[in-house]
């Protein structure tokens, strides 16, 4: 099988940088390698390459962020202290509490604060000087974090209702529904057990792949471009570049949003009481 060239960690965009239009070459459009990074190091077989040291720094940043913030909280919190509070009442009251309500949703705070700030900050790698790639696109990461949700919310299920009744809160059994039960308890098994968990890790992976993507491809197409009359169009790619680098900035929150507004969602479906 043919295997897709990786990239180092120094040649994020992968490309010929002495290649331009009019110089008789094609344009270097990006692809499935700008994904695919070389190993810095290998242990054991396990290869640590750039995206797994994001993720790692994305941790330290979170978790640095608010022992920082919280380590010595004051009755009259300095600026670090009202922007960690800022942040972990925005997910708090903005998403918890909206879904769950403030009994119930309480104790799962710490872990939906926790997922959003990690989303988020694995996503604002995309616009990080010598970073620049989110973390988020390459699926194991998504999937990851889905599966973190999938066993909660399965756990969570058959605590609260039994295995009956847990069956029962999945497939949507309502003895009501006459003749369609059957077709409705297929649909909705398949749907909680399989199709929920699966959309829930590609929607993010999908719109962070997506726009890292076209990403690379304007900021390639600008130096390509960057030859004789070429030049003009150089400048609209250059627009461009930093036009899609602020709609990413507001894609990332939202992404990061939507993960966590999703699982605080299932989580509601496992406590609800089933009728």
């Amino acid at each position: 099988m043919l295997k897709e060239p990786g990239v180092s960690s120094d040649q994020m965009l992968a490309f010929e940088v002495d290649c331009h239009i009019f110089d008789g070459c094609g344009f270097p459009a990006p692809g499935l390698h700008s994904f695919i990074f070389e190993p810095m190091f290998t242990i054991g077989g396990f290869e640590f390459n750039k995206p797994i040291l994001l993720a790692l720094l994305s941790t330290v940043v979170v978790v640095g962020f608010f022992w920082a913030a919280f380590n010595k909280p004051k009755l009259v919190p300095g600026k670090l202290q009202m922007v960690g509070e800022a942040g972990y009442d925005f997910v708090r009251r903005g998403i918890v509490y909206e879904t769950l309500g403030k009994r119930d949703g309480e104790k799962f705070v710490p872990f939906m604060v926790a997922l959003f700030f990690f989303i988020w900050i694995m996503n604002l790698w995309s616009i990080v000087p010598l970073a620049q790639f989110p973390v988020t696109s390459i699926i194991a990461f998504p999937a990851g974090m889905a599966l973190l949700v999938y066993v909660t919310w399965m756990y969570l299920t058959f605590r609260k209702h039994g295995f009956g009744g847990g069956l029962k809160n999945l497939t949507g059994y309502d003895k009501s529904l006459g003749a369609v039960l059957p077709l409705v308890v297929v649909i909705e098994f398949f749907s909680n057990t399989l199709v929920r968990p699966f959309t829930h890790a590609v929607r993010l992976f999908a719109n962070m792949f997506a726009g890292h993507l076209l990403l690379v491809m304007f900021t390639i197409a600008a130096w390509y471009l960057l030859n004789g009359i070429g030049i003009a169009y150089a400048g609209v790619s250059f627009v461009m570049v930093i036009v899609l680098t602020a709609f990413e900035l507001f894609i990332q929150a939202v992404q990061a949003y939507v993960f966590v507004l999703l699982a605080a969602n299932y989580v509601q479906g496992a406590l609800a009481e089933h009728h």
